[in-house]
């Protein structure tokens, strides 16, 4: 899971400052580097660093960044080490000079065998990162095969499985798409003439951007000086190897990673987790003193508990919000540091009450943990927990750090298991029937984490006679 963004402007320079405030809308689906690329029309120019957004796009070096065009891209590590060479967007360099670059969300599942092979032809790739394999991917197409961009992305889609929400960037173009089934969110709007792109549309909300609609899956979308155009996904893609995949957009976006004030998949973000808070709720017989919310993520899904109870709603556990997510911290050794830095319960507040803690989720357990033995030791007479997602048992391949399944305590432990681990008084999940009730669509999304049934499984592969020939 990382963030994406782009701008183009019709009227004048400053791509660079919009995409960069977009980015800062979207700093908690990445933390670890941030970067933009701009266009002036002659050639790209880019600025990447390790850190937060604000602290890498200072003033000085946003004025550094001149051009009509930009795309921008915040990381959060599931494919690569957490180093430089990782951090997007890439700008691919031919024998015309730096003139493309591309940003995008995603996990490629058959990355190891196109990388093999485009490195067979006698492309060189200076990361291990999904972004730069879909660049080049694209470029070595286009400038060596003789394909249109847009046919060479068409290609991609055929070639590479996988989750890729993305943004390609050349002197004069801004091309946008978005994988054939959807996993990761994409929106675009208009801003007068111009258009703006991200992952998250509360992103697309701080540049007063309308008319705000979701990049089809499969779609391809062209941004040119002077005009926009769209070229939809092409049934004849997939001649020959069957029908096109059915849409599967990530569940956990709606549970866990977006923003509540986006609006993707169909859905706002905070109506689903109150429906799942209300889900919750109907579980229970008993009345307790108080729900809180492991806050941020999961506020919504504790009001939605709490409302639909009557049971008062408070933010009991203070969060020190410069302190990032834990979920997505790159080894166990900083999550556990940054639990014991993050939270902190009100003084006095939990004596001798009786307290529903609300989670989003758990994946490895000892964030929680930490938490219900705060909440003990600071004086609750009871603490029941209430998670707003079925159990997460298996690794995700799309773009979330769960890469091996003896990470997820769920895989490895049975319910009262868990409940004794995490030391709760009881503890329930959200059922997958009602988790599926709480969208509008639900044959629309993939439960993979919970059910193991893959739409991409991993190394897919999918070959013919004339896609050998092309690449």
């Amino acid at each position: 899971m990382c963030g994406i963004a782009a701008y183009f402007s019709r009227s004048e320079a400053g791509a660079a400052a919009q995409v960069m405030l977009a980015l800062y809308s979207q700093q908690h689906r990445g933390q670890e580097s941030s970067g933009i690329t701009t266009t002036n029309g002659k050639f790209l120019q880019m600025h990447k660093a390790m850190g937060y957004v604000k602290e890498i796009f200072s003033q000085d070096v946003l004025e550094q960044l001149n051009g009509f065009a930009a795309i921008g891209h915040v990381r959060y590590p599931t494919r690569g080490s957490a180093v430089l060479t990782n951090a997007q967007p890439y700008i691919i360099e031919t024998l015309s000079g730096p003139i493309y670059a591309i940003a995008s969300n995603g996990d490629i599942v058959n990355y190891e065998e196109v990388a093999l092979e485009l490195q067979s032809r006698g492309v060189h790739f200076t990361s291990t990162n999904d972004g730069e394999l879909l660049g080049r991917f694209i470029v070595y197409h286009h400038e060596r095969k003789g394909l249109e961009i847009t046919e060479a992305i068409q290609l991609l889609m055929k070639r590479v499985r996988g989750a890729y929400s993305a943004v390609f960037l050349t002197r004069n173009h801004l091309y946008i798409f978005r994988d054939i089934q959807g996993f990761r969110p994409l929106l675009m709007g208009r801003v007068g003439d111009d258009i703006a792109v991200a992952s998250e549309s509360c992103a697309l909300d701080i540049l007063h951007a309308t008319e705000i609609r979701e990049v089809q899956p499969g779609a391809i979308i062209v941004v040119t000086p002077n005009t926009t155009y769209e070229v939809p996904l092409s049934p004849a893609l997939f001649s020959g190897v069957g029908e096109a995949p059915t849409m599967r957009q990530c569940i956990f976006e709606l549970i866990y990673f977006s923003r509540p004030d986006s609006y993707e998949f169909g859905e706002y973000v905070y109506e689903v987790r109150h429906k799942i808070g209300a889900k919750l709720a109907s579980y229970d017989d008993f009345e307790a003193d108080v729900v809180i919310p492991v806050p941020d993520s999961a506020n919504f899904i504790a009001l939605g508990y709490a409302d639909a109870k009557g049971v008062p709603f408070h933010m009991g556990l203070i969060r020190n919000h410069y302190v990032g997510r834990t979920f997505i911290r790159p080894d166990q050794y900083l999550r556990d540091e940054s639990v014991r830095q993050k939270f902190n319960p009100l003084k006095d507040f939990f004596r001798n009450k009786r307290v529903v803690v609300v989670d989003d989720s758990i994946v490895r357990g000892t964030t929680i943990r930490k938490i219900i033995r705060m909440i003990q030791r600071a004086g609750a007479r009871e603490v029941h927990l209430r998670i707003g997602s079925p159990p997460v048992r298996f690794s995700c391949f799309y773009g979330i750090d769960t890469p091996t399944r003896q990470e997820l305590i769920a895989n490895n432990m049975t319910l009262d298991q868990i409940r004794e681990y995490v030391g709760a008084d009881s503890l329930k999940y959200l059922k997958i029937e009602d988790l599926r009730n709480c969208v509008n669509q639900p044959n629309h999304f993939c439960y993979a984490c919970f059910t193991g049934q893959y739409p991409v499984p991993k190394h897919a592969y999918l070959r013919t006679s004339m896609e050998k020939e092309q690449i």
